[in-house]
């Protein structure tokens, strides 16, 4: 083959398989592009994994700004791409969770679905099956799991004996479907039940609504099998955000700022110190923001791409919504315990 016809040869070659690699990305759609749902969309049309087909939400309005903005088709009713995509973001309401997943699953779509998994424990068992089934991916959408203090954290967590956590938000009305416990708390309750690593043994917990009907502060104690204890507060009536975590082991402490992603490691000296200061070595690292949604969103379609596990599994979902509802429950039956008491009749 002649030098001309060989470089015209290569540069066919490559258009083609430019025009595979494209053909080849995977077809994406965002299901609710509400105010969480849009920043869904925006990082699955940055992303060079898939194409962004569509997104699907029931105002109109909104599904017509933010398929404008990203530069997909606008469509009212999710059913319309059943068969049509490959993987899917589902940002509903939770109550709606359940019904998309399933129908997403059933048509061959490998699905991201946000935290809680479903309002039931039944439900998301039924979905993991689904999943199982059909060999696709079911991604559970608790963010934190990729925050960088968490994952700088990784590495020096053996054995926790005591976990504090504090997740603190002012009061808005978006997310006010679900309590505080499934609102907030659910992260945490992901993240130290994925560090502890065992069943939980007892769970003590109170709270109460403030400003909406459903819990808006609640505190839990949960002591797990291995006698880890964990003290974890979430709060959607506070005056400033917060999201901190502190663990303690036999041999160094960990403060997580979750916020700011600030990593505080302290630990004892070794050797002698100088006199009157505190044994301790303390080494603080400040850590890259980073775009936690995006590596989200970017592990969920190269575990749908490849088969590999997900961050974040069915199983995981379901471990942390059962956790919740306990939670929920304890705090159910505290209130009405109280309410009986104030009504001055015997519990």
């Amino acid at each position: 083959m002649g030098g001309a016809r060989r470089q015209k040869f290569h540069i066919r070659m490559k258009k083609a398989a430019g025009i595979m690699v494209r053909m080849d990305k995977m077809r994406a759609a965002v299901i609710g592009v509400g105010y969480l749902g849009r920043f869904h969309a925006q990082k699955y049309a940055q992303s060079a994994q898939c194409r962004l087909v569509a997104v699907a939400d029931t105002r109109q309005e909104a599904r017509e700004a933010v398929a404008a903005e990203v530069g997909a088709r606008a469509v009212a009713d999710y059913r319309q791409l059943l068969g049509e995509v490959d993987a899917v973001s589902i940002v509903t309401p939770t109550p709606a969770h359940f019904s998309i997943a399933r129908d997403f699953l059933t048509a061959g779509a490998h699905v991201l679905v946000e935290k809680p998994i479903t309002e039931t424990p039944r439900e998301a068992r039924e979905l993991i099956e689904l999943a199982a089934a059909g060999g696709r991916t079911l991604q559970v959408g608790h963010l934190e799991r990729f925050n960088s203090a968490i994952l700088a954290a990784e590495p020096h967590l053996r054995a926790p004996r005591f976990v504090e956590c504090h997740r603190l938000a002012p009061y808005k009305e978006r997310g006010t479907d679900v309590n505080v416990v499934l609102d907030l708390m659910i992260h945490d309750i992901d993240l130290v039940q994925t560090i502890v690593g065992v069943p939980v043994l007892t769970i003590d917990a109170v709270g109460t609504p403030v400003f909406s009907d459903a819990i808006d502060i609640a505190n839990a104690r949960i002591r797990f099998a291995n006698g880890c204890v964990v003290n974890a507060t979430a709060s959607r009536v506070s005056l400033r955000m917060e999201r901190k975590m502190r663990i303690f082991e036999d041999d160094v402490y960990l403060s997580l700022d979750l916020q700011e992603k600030i990593l505080t490691l302290i630990r004892k000296r070794e050797g002698a110190g100088i006199p009157g200061q505190l044994p301790v070595q303390i080494e603080e690292q400040s850590l890259e923001q980073g775009d936690a949604l995006k590596a989200e969103i970017e592990a969920f379609l190269e575990c749908s791409r490849t088969g590999r596990p997900p961050v974040v599994s069915g199983e995981d979902g379901l471990a942390a919504l059962e956790t919740a509802m306990r939670i929920t429950e304890q705090v159910n039956e505290s209130l009405a315990a109280r309410g009986l008491m104030e009504a001055g009749l015997d519990v």
